[in-house]
């Protein structure tokens, strides 16, 4: 697939900033990351499916459709945790924009078996809304989708490329088989108080949260995921392709054309010099909502991207004072706001499985909508502006759970509905 970022080649006006929030793209094309996709049908680790019952939706109770299916782990800051993340979506009308009609789920393994990679000498730092010239960024996004990548962020080859020279390291994959532990080796979680290396024991202390010592209960009962007949119809399934997100930045002696921040719902600029003004795009409370414009001018940048993935970092909040908006309000706050400040004003629940505190992780993208729904034109389809994940900070399994084997556990899915922003219907 092609890059997504632009080519400054020829005009020295143009500058470039690249983030630490990793891009994902929908790609009809093979990747090297054969476990994450967008649509299509789930898959299981170890076919280890969780309960029927993370997969209903909470207002009618029927099976929902997959929306992402993604590889989420963190070698370098989780080690032995094998981690995969799902979101779901009911497909019928009369529940969308109500609550448990969408929903994220995790699977964990702990398993001394899963090859671990030196931490980072250097820290990645948190999410900060001022952007940053060009230089070379820790490869978080290369942990979490099993690549190895080179060069500067801004130019090295997409983390989900095909790469005859790159080893999938992915547990799950065909080539590597995840049980395979020595006859006698003993499979046991982390242990939160050994001896890490500095950078994983400074994130462990900082996610560690202290909790009064209960009992180990007893596994809960798991009602079997239903055969495919039984599910709705799926979305269409595309790989993921990926990228560091790259902003155009105008130099400081010329001024950006209005006409580059467009219409998330367009990818044609405004055509009368009436309509150059954002504000005059849309219309009732939206006019004046500066934390929508924002969303729309940063996607406008990469206007094909489905998903924003930055573990521990900020989401990009397409209203500050829907539901979303009120669990992030620092996502809305100054530059110079710390990354400790930031952490602090969050107000996402705490993890239902073990109490620790939940932590951003990913969003998807308006442009997801419309790549699952390709085929659907005409229909009333989906109708949300973002959907926030954020998951359990010590990536907790599942209570009553035996060692070595894949605990389920259901994270928080903030929905931003487009009436939030649009003034309904």
């Amino acid at each position: 697939m092609a890059l997504h970022d632009s080519d400054s080649s020829g005009d020295e006006d143009n500058q470039y900033a690249t983030t630490n929030v990793m891009l994902g793209y929908a790609s009809k094309e093979a990747t090297d990351d054969t476990f994450s996709h967008l649509g299509g049908a789930p898959t299981w680790p170890d076919n280890e499916a969780p309960s029927a019952s993370l997969g209903t939706c909470k207002t009618c109770n029927s099976f929902m459709a997959l929306i992402l299916q993604l590889n989420g782990d963190l070698p370098e800051y989780l080690p032995d945790h094998q981690r995969k993340l799902y979101v779901f979506t009911c497909r019928y009308k009369p529940c969308r924009r109500k609550p448990g009609s969408i929903r994220a789920i995790r699977g964990t393994k702990i398993s001394a078996s899963f090859p671990q990679t030196p931490a980072h000498k250097d820290k990645i730092p948190m999410q900060d809304e001022s952007l940053k010239s060009p230089s070379p960024l820790p490869n978080l996004g290369d942990s979490i989708f099993n690549t190895t990548s080179t060069g500067t962020a801004s130019t090295r080859a997409s983390p989900f490329s095909f790469s005859k020279s790159t080893t999938n390291i992915n547990p799950f994959s065909s080539s590597k088989t995840i049980n395979s532990l020595p006859s006698g080796q003993q499979v046991h979680p982390i242990n939160p108080t050994s001896q890490d290396p500095p950078l994983h024991e400074s994130f462990a202390q900082k996610a560690r949260i202290s909790s009064p010592p209960t009992t180990s209960p007893a596994p809960r009962p798991r009602s079997p995921w239903p055969s495919p007949s039984l599910l709705p119809q799926p979305f269409p399934s595309y790989h993921l392709d990926a990228d560091y997100e790259t902003l155009d930045t105008p130099s400081p002696h010329t001024n950006a054309p209005s006409s580059s921040i467009q219409s998330i719902d367009s990818k044609d600029p405004p055509a009368t010099d009436e309509d150059d003004d954002p504000a005059n795009w849309l219309s009732g409370p939206a006019k004046a909502d500066k934390t929508f414009l924002r969303f729309a001018a940063r996607l406008a940048q990469n206007p094909e991207q489905v998903l924003r993935y930055e573990w521990r970092g900020q989401p990009l909040l397409y209203s500050k004072d829907d539901e979303v908006g009120k669990v992030f309000p620092s996502a809305s706050a100054p530059s110079g706001t710390t990354s400790t400040q930031r952490a602090s004003q969050s107000r996402i629940p705490n993890c239902m499985n073990c109490g620790a505190r939940r932590v951003f992780e990913f969003q998807l993208t308006p442009h997801a909508i419309s790549e699952l729904e390709r085929d659907e034109e005409g229909l009333e389809g989906m109708e949300w502006g973002t959907i926030v994940v954020a998951s359990c900070e010590k990536d907790c399994v599942e209570k009553g759970v035996e060692d070595g084997k894949v605990g389920w556990v259901e994270e928080w899915a903030g929905v931003s509905w487009e009436e939030s922003v649009k003034g309904g219907k």
